[in-house]
């Protein structure tokens, strides 16, 4: 174990004999708390920066600094206090983007002492700094961000005056390496961002967007949050709410002819009256919804198309289906009384406990469908049975 003698920075008295382990870091941490000091670097005698524990030998005698630049302790007391005044003291000028802020070396090289500004300035000189014809300091960054950073050297507190952006003086302290300053600021800018606003759409919003927009334009409203809203009666053809949220919303005779419904939720809400001419609704998940009278059937030979749609407890009494398109659908526990699904395609349905009564199923295909406990009392026409039905 190597054991090392500990002075303040241009002191040669009230050494303290310490164990060297671990990192540099570790070594300045048992300096601060040896010494009363806030430790930032580590001299030998004759003044070199050591940046490396293993540089340091057995009974070493090394000199403490909280930034200020090496104080050689050989000279006599009054010389060395004048000295560290001076270090303390010695004022330059900065020119940062054009504006010019005077402040101490002292100040810019203590609070951060790993940061660039540090090094730039701990020793004069040593980076070869420009200077413009007033000798100060050329620094090609943002004046308004540079501010609020060189206060907090000043004081140690962050203070950002309003219409500064917080992620522009981010952007600056991280540019200067100065961690604890980006931690902070970090903070403050997640703290500053409005959380993300899953809030569902209104219909007073929605109208807005929709008088926007051209009507031979597609709305785009994929993913969209339309929860418990109002859009009955509303014409909303050739919309796109590809896994749009429309769960519980009242759609009661709005107009959705060719909307596409893909992956969307409808669970819960009344599209009672609605217009679904050439709607598209593979995946959809409308379980519990209400589709009484609705219209599928398009005139110019369009198919609406719930292939793999949950529909399980929907109400579809009434509606009109031609040549609707139902494969694989779910459709366990609904009622389709006196629908028309003259032509549809119900091949792999699930139709466990559905209530057919009174449908037209006039060519429809229910190949490999689930019909158990399905009801089919009252039919206007017979069941096709061309194909097999289990």
């Amino acid at each position: 174990m190597r054991r090392v003698t500990l002075f303040v920075n241009g002191s040669c008295t009230n050494g303290k004999v310490v164990a060297v382990y671990g990192t540099l870091f570790d070594l300045l941490s048992v300096a601060s708390c040896k010494l009363g000091i806030k430790a930032s670097s580590i001299y030998n005698g004759r003044g070199g920066l050591i940046d490396d524990i293993a540089l340091i030998r057995d009974d070493d005698v090394l000199y403490v600094s909280e930034g200020d630049i090496f104080v050689d302790p050989q000279t006599d007391s009054e010389g060395s206090e004048e000295f560290r005044f001076r270090a303390h003291t010695d004022w330059l000028t900065l020119n940062v983007g054009g504006r010019r802020f005077t402040t101490t070396r002292s100040t810019l090289v203590t609070k951060e002492p790993d940061s660039m500004l540090a090094h730039m300035f701990r020793d004069k000189d040593v980076w070869g700094n420009r200077q413009d014809e007033h000798g100060a300091y050329l620094i090609d960054r943002s004046p308004d961000y540079f501010e609020p950073i060189l206060n907090y050297l000043r004081h140690g507190q962050l203070i950002v005056n309003d219409g500064i952006n917080l992620l522009g003086v981010l952007e600056e302290a991280r540019f200067f390496g100065m961690e604890q300053l980006a931690e902070q600021l970090e903070g403050l800018v997640r703290n500053s961002q409005p959380p993300d606003d899953h809030s569902p759409i209104s219909r007073k919003e929605f109208v807005r967007f929709l008088l926007a927009t051209p009507t031979k334009a597609e709305l785009r409203c994929q993913g969209l949050n339309f929860s418990g809203a109002d859009l009955s009666r509303l014409d909303l053809r050739y919309i796109n709410f590809k896994m749009a949220n429309l769960s519980r919303c009242n759609l009661t005779h709005t107009n959705l002819c060719c909307a596409n419904l893909e992956r969307a939720d409808l669970s819960g809400s009344n599209l009672d009256g609605a217009n679904l001419q050439g709607v598209k609704m593979l995946c959809s998940n409308a379980e519990g919804a209400s589709l009484r009278g609705c219209n599928f059937e398009d005139p110019a030979g369009l198919k609406a198309n719930l292939e793999g749609a949950n529909l399980k407890g929907v109400d579809m009494e009434g509606s009109q289906m031609t040549g609707i398109n139902l494969r694989v659908a779910t459709l366990k526990n609904a009622k389709l009384k006196n629908c028309n699904l003259r032509g549809a395609t119900l091949a792999g349905t699930d139709l466990e406990n559905c209530d057919l009564s009174g449908c037209d199923l006039q060519e429809a295909n229910l190949r490999g469908s689930n019909v158990k406990g399905a009801i089919f009392e009252e039919m206007l026409t017979p069941l096709h049975m061309s194909q097999s039905v289990r």
